[in-house]
Protein backbone atom coordinates (compact mmCIF):
# COMPACT_ATOMS: atom_id res chain seq x y z
CA UNK A 1 0.00 0.00 0.00
CA UNK A 2 1.25 3.45 -0.90
CA UNK A 3 1.40 5.82 2.07
CA UNK A 4 1.61 9.54 1.38
CA UNK A 5 3.16 12.10 3.68
CA UNK A 6 0.53 14.19 5.46
CA UNK A 7 1.70 17.41 3.77
CA UNK A 8 1.63 15.73 0.35
CA UNK A 9 -1.86 14.39 1.01
CA UNK A 10 -3.10 17.84 2.04
CA UNK A 11 -1.63 19.40 -1.10
CA UNK A 12 -3.26 16.74 -3.28
CA UNK A 13 -6.63 17.16 -1.57
CA UNK A 14 -6.50 20.89 -2.29
CA UNK A 15 -5.55 20.17 -5.88
CA UNK A 16 -8.48 17.77 -6.32
CA UNK A 17 -10.89 20.30 -4.87
CA UNK A 18 -9.54 23.04 -7.12
CA UNK A 19 -9.79 20.76 -10.17
CA UNK A 20 -13.44 20.03 -9.45
CA UNK A 21 -14.20 23.71 -8.90
CA UNK A 22 -12.48 24.84 -12.11
CA UNK A 23 -13.19 21.98 -14.51
CA UNK A 24 -16.34 20.31 -13.22
CA UNK A 25 -18.11 23.43 -11.96
CA UNK A 26 -18.71 21.62 -8.69
CA UNK A 27 -17.40 22.15 -5.20
CA UNK A 28 -16.43 19.02 -3.31
CA UNK A 29 -15.66 18.79 0.36
CA UNK A 30 -12.75 17.29 2.22
CA UNK A 31 -14.40 13.88 2.61
CA UNK A 32 -15.19 13.42 -1.10
CA UNK A 33 -11.73 14.66 -2.09
CA UNK A 34 -10.12 12.26 0.41
CA UNK A 35 -12.18 9.34 -0.88
CA UNK A 36 -11.25 10.13 -4.49
CA UNK A 37 -7.57 10.45 -3.56
CA UNK A 38 -7.65 7.14 -1.67
CA UNK A 39 -9.23 5.45 -4.69
CA UNK A 40 -6.67 6.90 -7.10
CA UNK A 41 -3.73 5.97 -4.88
CA UNK A 42 -5.01 2.41 -4.46
CA UNK A 43 -6.24 1.82 -8.01
CA UNK A 44 -3.96 3.96 -10.21
CA UNK A 45 -0.89 4.32 -8.00
CA UNK A 46 0.50 0.80 -8.48
CA UNK A 47 0.26 1.10 -12.28
CA UNK A 48 2.17 4.39 -12.28
CA UNK A 49 4.69 2.96 -9.81
CA UNK A 50 5.28 -0.10 -11.99
CA UNK A 51 5.76 2.07 -15.08
CA UNK A 52 8.28 4.21 -13.22
CA UNK A 53 10.19 1.12 -12.10
CA UNK A 54 10.25 -0.22 -15.67
CA UNK A 55 11.54 3.14 -16.93
CA UNK A 56 14.24 3.18 -14.25
CA UNK A 57 15.24 -0.40 -15.06
CA UNK A 58 15.48 0.41 -18.78
CA UNK A 59 17.57 3.49 -18.06
CA UNK A 60 19.91 1.59 -15.74
CA UNK A 61 20.22 -1.28 -18.22
CA UNK A 62 21.25 1.19 -20.94
CA UNK A 63 23.83 2.70 -18.61
CA UNK A 64 25.23 -0.73 -17.68
CA UNK A 65 25.43 -1.80 -21.33
CA UNK A 66 27.45 1.34 -22.13
CA UNK A 67 29.71 0.98 -19.08
CA UNK A 68 32.59 -0.40 -21.12
CA UNK A 69 32.49 2.55 -23.49
CA UNK A 70 32.20 5.27 -20.91
CA UNK A 71 34.50 3.79 -18.28
CA UNK A 72 37.42 2.58 -20.34
CA UNK A 73 41.03 3.50 -19.78
CA UNK A 74 43.66 2.53 -22.34
CA UNK A 75 46.22 0.13 -20.94
CA UNK A 76 49.96 0.15 -21.27
CA UNK A 77 50.05 3.81 -22.27
CA UNK A 78 53.26 4.81 -20.50
CA UNK A 79 55.59 4.33 -23.49
CA UNK A 80 53.18 5.95 -25.97
CA UNK A 81 53.64 9.38 -24.36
Amino acid sequence: MIKLKKETEQHLLGSIQRYFAEHMDEEIGDLKAAMLLAFCVEEVGPTIYNLAIRDAQAHLQTQVEDLGGTCYEAEFGYWKK
